[in-house]
């Protein structure tokens, strides 16, 4: 008999080889069966992502760019990077694409090591407002190597505050301007970024991480005509496999391309290359563009459900995949929230809301988000179902039992993974 015509995984023969590894295989994919996902930075890939993900590119090295190998043998491998490439810019509408970083985090080091010098002064939503690490916490490469400085949203309406963006950038000159967070539920306003960073001779950086599958689907604006670099993950409201990738302008494809190799990155991993160019070409699908609408409708739907009992939103709703709730109300730290959560099968995380006075370790907030409970085909009279089962499990911690039925019940018809998914 000939060869195989593909050859993938075979769980049969893991489970014969290394039955310890198999089964926190199996243990995981019962956790998300068994359990609604709310975590905002979380979705379900394709079975498609998946089978690039698993397949031989894995074993090829390519260091360098198509065409442009350190390697020999990296034809085939070639056409994976430069498909993956060829999608995301017509996806985005971008001049240049570089799909190589391995996560948003390696994206953003490449993108500031593209723009700018060790010492070098960036403006950047603070971490506690709403921002990433990334974005100049003192615990990270951001917060060591550049002179951060922070601008947050405002007490009265929780909503950027531009006037400040300003005021600093006026009063520091950055180098470089960053807009993008992890927990602000809003949109922001590329137009008045972009206006901000001319005035003082910036550069902009759109860290996307979080909404880019909305941008990619049309549902929110794009920031693609309006920041110099865009940066981003592959992983959560897009729906690919973990990783990152790069926009830019023409100007600057150069040097983003010599600062993720060889600066940043040695090799890329091929195998999540193809998974990214799998992921991409699912963006461009109609029914996608479905998926980004639904994904906001249930997160506003959630968000409605969770303020009947007193959950607040901050900034009082969301535009976005995600909501970020302030608890106080409740008496219950944001910490044990998550705790009863998890006690009742509903997976979020404790968050830290602009202003709280609780450490980052107990917070007074949860953010929630959609993606994997949209994947799933849950529709907004579920989500509004869902967010009294996050009112009821946080209040009344008693009723876990009774919560996790209800969630075993919607899970019964929305179960991922299941074979006609």
């Amino acid at each position: 008999m000939g060869a195989e015509p593909h050859y993938g995984p075979d769980f049969g023969q893991l489970r014969r080889q290394d039955p310890e590894i198999a089964q926190i295989l199996l243990d995981e994919l019962e956790r998300v069966r068994g359990g609604i996902q709310l975590i905002a930075s979380e979705n379900f890939t394709s079975p498609a992502v998946l089978a690039a993900l698993g397949s031989t590119l894995t074993n090829k090295y390519a260091e360098g760019y198509p065409g442009r190998r350190y390697y020999g043998g990296c034809e085939v491998v070639d056409r994976a990077e430069r498909l993956a490439v060829e999608r995301a810019r017509e996806l985005f509408g971008a001049d240049h694409a570089n799909v190589q970083p391995h996560s948003g985090a390696s994206a953003n080091l490449a993108a500031y090591a593209a723009l700018l010098q060790p010492g070098d002064t960036m403006l950047a939503m603070a971490l506690p407002h709403g921002g990433h690490l990334t974005h100049g916490s003192k615990v990270n490469f951001s917060g060591r190597w550049f002179d951060v400085v922070s601008y947050g949203v405002r007490r009265d309406t929780e909503l950027i505050d531009y006037d400040e963006v300003r005021d600093l950038a006026l009063r520091h000159r950055p180098k470089l301007i960053v807009c993008g967070a992890t927990a602000y539920p809003r949109l922001i306003e590329y137009t008045a970024f972009r206006g901000i960073a001319d005035e003082v001779g910036a550069w902009l950086l759109a860290d996307m991480a979080h909404p880019i599958g909305l941008m990619a689907g049309g549902a929110i604006p794009s920031a693609v005509p309006y920041a110099d670099v865009v940066t981003f993950t592959t992983h959560k409201a897009l729906r690919g496999p973990r990783g990152g990738a790069i926009l830019c302008t023409e100007e600057l494809a150069g040097r983003i391309d010599r600062a993720v190799f060889p600066f940043v990155q040695g090799g890329p991993l091929m195998h999540a290359v193809a998974a990214k160019a799998v992921a991409f070409g699912e963006a461009m699908r109609p029914e996608f563009a479905d998926y980004t609408r639904r994904v906001i409708a249930n997160a506003k739907a959630l968000t409605d459900a969770l303020a009947v009992d007193g959950m607040r939103a901050v900034s009082g709703g969301t535009d976005t995949h995600l909501a970020l709730i302030d608890l106080r109300a409740t008496g219950v730290s944001g910490a044990e929230a998550e705790r009863r959560c998890a006690a009742a099968g509903i997976t979020l995380n404790r968050n830290v809301i602009p202003y709280d006075p609780e450490p980052a370790a107990v917070t007074s907030g949860i953010r929630v988000g959609t993606p994997c409970v949209t994947t799933q085909g849950m529709d907004t009279e579920e989500l509004k179902e869902v967010g009294a089962l996050v009112n009821r499990a946080v209040r009344q911690p008693g009723r876990a039992r009774e919560v996790r039925e209800r969630v075993s019940a919607l899970l019964a018809i929305h179960r991922p993974y299941l074979s006609e998914y």
